[in-house]
């Protein structure tokens, strides 16, 4: 496979995920960045840990999708993520998600 057939197959697999994305966010109520991956879920819990001086997040998610075009199942039950970077939790607001009616 050559360099531009890979990129090619990358570009089709993101595009596949950008669609994938657009079809389930009204089913989500937050999304969740981290420095690693970007999730959906229906729930979302962030605690704060401290340990020897170090601080770091735990972030519990239930019901989420993952934005990760090499998974081959990106629905899952329950996903944990520790992290010592920032986390970003949006409440996704879905009025905005709507397409217009025409008039």
């Amino acid at each position: 496979m050559s360099a531009e057939d890979l990129e090619q197959y990358e570009s089709e697999l993101e595009l596949q995920l950008y669609r994938e994305y657009k079809d389930v966010v009204g089913i989500f109520t937050y999304a969740v960045e981290t420095e690693r991956r970007f999730y959906l879920c229906n729930a979302v819990d962030l605690k704060v840990r401290s340990e020897g001086g170090d601080v770091y997040y735990e972030v519990s998610m239930a019901d989420a999708w993952v934005w990760d075009m090499y998974r081959p199942a990106r629905f899952v039950k329950s996903a944990k993520v520790l992290t010592f970077r920032d986390v970003s939790i949006e409440e996704i607001a879905h009025s905005d998600l709507e397409v217009p009616k025409p008039s």
